[in-house]
């Protein structure tokens, strides 16, 4: 049993996407890595971004980082299930918040993963994070905001 639990509001839910697990994806358990399942939360992040028209790296060298990762399983997914990653976002503050995902299967609902990855607005130019952007804000209006956001 883990000793993380995540729950995520229905309503913090913005986007979703498909990936299938490659057979490249699979551990000597004959499951979906650890690794692997990292990089599809990523490549869901990517997407979920791209659909807003947020940029990684914008051209004002502002962009978002990632400053943490925590995921939960449920059950094991397996070569060539197709897994449906549902992303939104909550707990914002001045500075970033949380990108949270919700995985399961394609063919039967069943919850693989619950994950969130925290992440800050910074300058790469100046090496410091930077104030959330309003115009990122504003794309997400029913989003939670954490008490001390201002």
């Amino acid at each position: 049993m883990s000793r993380l639990i995540l729950h995520f509001p229905e309503q913090q839910f913005y986007f979703t996407t498909q990936l299938t697990v490659r057979i490249t994806d699979i551990n000597a358990g004959k499951h979906l890595a650890n690794d692997s399942m990292i990089s599809m939360i990523s490549e869901a992040r990517a997407r979920f971004l791209y659909q807003f028209g947020i940029e990684e790296v914008g051209e004002n060298e502002v962009g978002i980082i990632v400053t943490d990762l925590a995921t939960t399983y449920r059950t094991a997914a397996f070569a060539r299930d197709t897994l449906i990653f549902e992303v939104g976002l909550m707990d914002l503050n001045k500075y970033g918040g949380d990108i949270i995902f919700r995985i399961t299967k394609a063919r039967n609902g069943e919850l693989v993963a619950l994950a969130k990855s925290g992440f800050v607005f910074y300058h790469f130019a100046a090496s410091k994070v930077m104030p959330m952007p309003e115009d990122f804000r504003m794309r997400f209006p029913g989003v939670n905001c954490l008490p001390d956001y201002a």
